[in-house]
């Protein structure tokens, strides 16, 4: 018998110079392209998106739809600008099966920032961070250090126009080594009847965070 091992698909912003923690996602997650979306619209980042965007506008030919369509990415690049003033640096979108219900696909939400911190013990940041406002509070020694793990259920307005009542949001706290930063990851759903899966989902994201290249010494090509 062979030993099968997990498979890796790594991003090129893993080898990043500035790249300051490396995590992964389990498959079912599609990153979003944050820098896109909030590049300015002449850079040579917003090309990507740019072209995209035509050949997403060239394929509605009903001009009521299309408006509709801008609309909506408006409201999308709104959304980034939003995260990214809040220091998330990257997000990704999930889509997975209910294999423990009807089979139904269920959508989440990830992000993970960085929030500036005043210098503190590692552990004693973790439990202040988790401490206000969660449920289902606990306290992890990771391979990274130590951190925290916290729900949060919260309805969501009506005029918000979307077509759930409820969310919920699953977070995690990895304080960085230098005492001043910390990591915060966040995974949101609709499907609030499954928390114990994306909880568990967003632990084993925790668990493989590294604050220290994992790639070094590993050669650039197999």
């Amino acid at each position: 018998m062979t030993e099968e091992h997990p498979t890796y698909i790594l991003s090129d912003s893993a080898t990043a110079p500035d790249r300051e923690a490396w995590f992964a996602l389990p498959a079912g997650f599609t990153t979003l392209p944050l820098g896109a979306l909030t590049a300015p619209p002449d850079s040579p980042d917003a090309s990507p998106l740019r072209d995209a965007l035509g050949e997403i506008l060239g394929a509605v030919p009903d001009g009521v739809v299309r408006q509709q369509v801008i609309g909506q990415l408006a409201g999308a690049q709104r959304m980034m600008f939003a995260l990214r003033e809040e220091g998330v640096v990257h997000c990704s979108l999930g889509l997975h099966r209910d294999d423990d219900g009807d089979g139904r696909l269920l959508t989440s939400f990830f992000t993970f920032r960085w929030q500036e911190i005043s210098r503190a013990p590692r552990h004693l940041t973790a439990a202040r961070a988790v401490a206000a406002g969660h449920d289902r509070i606990e306290v992890l020694d990771l391979p990274c250090g130590p951190a925290a793990l916290g729900e949060a259920a919260m309805a969501v307005a009506p005029d918000l126009g979307v077509a759930v009542d409820r969310l919920l949001q699953v977070h995690a706290y990895l304080p960085h080594p230098d005492g001043c930063r910390l990591v915060v990851l966040t995974l949101t759903t609709a499907a609030v009847d499954r928390r114990t899966h994306y909880r568990a989902m967003l632990r084993d994201v925790a668990e493989h965070v590294s604050f220290d290249n994992p790639l070094a010494g590993l050669p650039t090509q197999v």
